[in-house]
């Protein structure tokens, strides 16, 4: 039992080193992904730690992509537009037409301040 609790420990500790790639951390430690799926299904404070994981790697991530758009750089600044401020009108809107001669009719929506003259 205390085997495996400390292999827990160490799962979760190459689990952040591996920014919560499932498959190099089992490999670190030497488990089977299956068994670390087992964890997660029967013990629930792992299950709460290695989501603890996977949080803080999303506010990491959150924190580059929020730095980059400082930095204008306008891909980030687009994907956070197009994910973030949905409420705001920016959205990519698809409408497909399949009655048209066999033609596919894309349409793209965006706000008027965003459109290019």
């Amino acid at each position: 039992m205390a085997r495996r609790i400390n292999k827990k420990k160490l799962f979760l500790e190459a689990f952040e080193k591996n920014a919560g790639n499932i498959s190099l951390s089992c490999k670190a430690i030497g488990i089977s992904r299956k068994t670390f799926y087992q964890w997660l299904k029967n013990d629930e404070k792992f299950k709460e730690e290695v989501e603890a994981v996977e949080e803080s790697f999303l506010d990491f991530t959150e924190s580059m992509l929020k730095k980059k758009i400082k930095a204008g750089d306008n891909t980030a600044i687009l994907f956070y537009l197009k994910t973030k401020g949905k409420s705001r009108g920016y959205i990519e809107k698809q409408e497909v037409d399949m009655n048209s001669d066999n033609r596919i009719v894309i349409e793209y929506n965006l706000p008027e301040d965003f459109k290019s003259d």
